[in-house]
């Protein structure tokens, strides 16, 4: 092999290390095979077929897969926060089937408060992995109150790995997913270290929960829901709370029931922001996986943070 960095069929091949670069068509099957539209054998299949110049459909999928470890911002031990695992109770939830639900409560370590706004940070379609109790912990950090429920701990929590964890969040009824989120943000909303006012943020199936929590919540503060499925329009008169909508701009799946929504929204006259990163894809907020767009990130983050002090604080 060359010594210096060669291109070889879309791959970067450097030394004897051989590095996937996904394409398009690549992060496309990932979203597809994330949301269940196709099976992991399907998924590898057809990586299979776009797999060229040495690189194979395992390396492909190791390249579009997410890595915790490396990407994490603030360890559970770090002096800028303090969290605890929790349970709590969801009637309507997990409740029906006898079971508590659980979650991770953040705080700041110096509050500059007695009590403090909280922040809902709601998981994506495979419960409450590395990534979302890091976006908790930076809530924290930034002086809110956060609190990430864990849709899996009926079923023992989080596995250990996205693909079984999807699985698992899979066999949940999603209308009892629904409640137990409500059931957290009304826990946060009765918690004595809080103000009483709670706003929410959650990434894809979480930011399909952020659209809901908001038509079922008349005394939610703020929603802000990252590329997740648009509330039922026939809904939109009952959202309350301001939203900030952040959208990815190559997101076509999410973003085809956005016009309609956007257009109930300004007719019932709510209080709505839409952003839509151009060249983003879905995802594009999660640092640990190929997707991430840091400086998108990084503005679309911001302005949560600014929106939620904005309205809730």
């Amino acid at each position: 092999m060359a010594d210096s960095a060669d291109i070889v069929g879309g791959e970067r091949e450097t030394g004897r290390s051989i590095q996937a670069k996904p394409t398009q068509e690549m992060f496309d099957l990932y979203d597809q095979y994330c949301h269940s539209q196709i099976d992991r054998r399907t998924f590898m299949d057809r990586l299979g077929r776009l797999a060229v110049g040495g690189v194979t459909a395992a390396m492909l999928a190791e390249a579009l897969m997410p890595k915790y470890a490396s990407a994490l911002q603030l360890r559970e031990d770090d002096p800028a926060i303090i969290g605890a695992r929790i349970t709590y109770v969801s009637p309507d939830g997990a409740g029906k089937q006898g079971k508590q639900m659980g979650g991770y409560l953040v705080r700041p370590s110096k509050p500059r408060a007695t009590k403090l706004p909280a922040i809902v940070v709601v998981h994506e379609n495979r419960g409450l992995n590395p990534h979302i109790a890091d976006v908790a912990r930076r809530a924290a950090a930034s002086g809110f109150l956060a609190f990430a429920p864990d849709a899996l701990y009926p079923l023992g929590g989080y596995p250990g790995t996205d693909d079984e964890g999807r699985t698992l969040q899979a066999t949940r009824n999603g209308a009892e997913m629904l409640e137990d989120f409500i059931a957290a943000v009304k826990l946060m909303q009765a918690h004595p270290d809080c103000t009483g006012k709670v706003g929410i943020v959650g990434f894809c199936f979480g930011g399909g929960i952020c659209n809901n929590v908001a038509v079922r919540v008349p005394t939610l503060g703020a929603s802000a829901p990252y590329y997740g499925g648009a509330a039922a329009l026939d809904d939109v008169p009952k959202i309350n709370a301001p939203l900030l909508i952040t959208l990815a701009g190559l997101d076509e799946r999410v973003n085809a029931g956005y016009p309609a929504y956007e257009e109930a929204l300004k007719k019932a006259g709510k209080t709505y922001t839409l952003h839509t990163y151009a060249n983003c894809q879905h995802g594009f907020h999660n640092d640990t996986t190929p997707r991430f767009d840091p400086e998108n990130a990084r503005v679309a983050w911001a302005r949560t943070l600014d929106f939620f002090r904005k309205h809730l604080v």
